[in-house]
């Protein structure tokens, strides 16, 4: 079983636009409410391609119990950890004449320190179940920056590995305690080097490889740098890897880079070589992105695109 832990889950609401107009009234073509917040969105990837699953987390209130619910209906094994706030809500629009997608997040509930002590008792009881555990998405208010480093302690003690989707301090502190893999996007890697890593054709990928590596050396076993339609680069034991799909996909980026971290839990439980890991990963998040809802994706588009992935391992500098 692959445990995924999401403790800022969220109600995702994707608006469909044929050309949004920033200034004036729109009227979706097509709405969309799902369970969402980037571990849901993991699991969900996960459940689709046949893994066993167990949602781990927060919720509350009305929002926290529609959560709970759609879930559910989509046969995702929970065990959230009820608080007194009110789950927060998140908004994609998508506009249907650019292809692009704009999102409105909100912060979520206050935790408080009774709460997270309950969730992480639940936590590390269920970690005896787990072949491996993915911590993914934001901080809700209340919880310090520490947090995810202290559940992949918890998790290496059960010799449990840990895959961390996380960004600002709170995945800088996270990859010091030395979680199997760190999956930070290019924003998130540039964030923490303090330098862009990019140029106007896209990624800079010795640029992108440099930083992998020093956030690797800051405790990460292996760094997988997501570049959106540039693909993955991905800083390991077994050297530097890259992993290009085959063409970029218009449609919603939104839960592409979930697809990704859930392609690379899997192949880590299956012991997929790096190479194989990288090509299912990439794979699963193009077919994401080319998918209208956020955490779902085409079982076509993902086998179709499975054998046209160009994977290479780097030479050392």
């Amino acid at each position: 079983m692959i445990g995924v832990v999401c403790l800022n889950p969220a109600l995702d609401i994707t608006h469909h636009v044929a050309a949004v107009d920033w200034a004036g009234v729109n009227r979706p073509s097509a709405v969309y409410a799902r369970p969402g917040g980037k571990g849901l969105n993991v699991a969900r990837t996960l459940r689709a391609i046949g893994a066993e699953v167990l949602v781990m987390g927060l919720t509350g209130g009305v929002t926290g119990t529609g959560v709970e619910s759609a879930l559910s209906e989509l046969l995702v094994p929970t065990a959230f950890t009820r608080i007194s706030g009110e789950t927060r809500r998140t908004f994609a629009v998508v506009d249907g004449r650019t292809g692009g997608s704009a999102l409105f997040n909100e912060p979520g509930p206050r935790v408080g320190v009774a709460e997270f002590g309950e969730f992480s008792v639940a936590y590390e009881r269920a970690l005896a179940g787990c072949a491996a555990v993915v911590l993914s998405g934001s901080l809700p208010p209340g919880l310090p920056a520490d947090t995810y480093a202290r559940l992949i302690e918890m998790a290496a003690a059960a010799r449990v590995p840990a895959v961390l989707d996380a960004h600002g301090e709170a995945l800088l502190r996270g990859a010091a305690a030395r979680p199997a893999i760190v999956k930070p996007n290019l924003a998130e890697l540039e964030a923490l080097a303090g330098r862009r890593l990019s140029t106007a054709r896209g990624a800079d990928r010795p640029a992108v490889a440099a930083a992998a590596r020093e956030l690797r050396a800051a405790g990460a076993q292996a760094v997988v740098a997501s570049l959106g339609a540039d693909g993955l680069l991905a800083a390991t034991e077994d050297g530097s890897w890259q992993a290009t799909p085959p063409a970029a996909v218009d449609g919603n980026a939104t839960g592409a880079g979930d697809a990704v971290a859930a392609g690379l839990v899997h192949g880590l439980v299956l012991g997929r070589p790096w190479d194989e890991r990288l090509r299912h990963a990439v794979a699963l998040g193009t077919a994401a992105a080319a998918a209208p809802v956020a955490g779902e994706f085409s079982h076509a588009d993902y086998t179709s695109v499975l054998g046209t992935v160009a994977v290479h391992r780097e030479e050392a500098p």
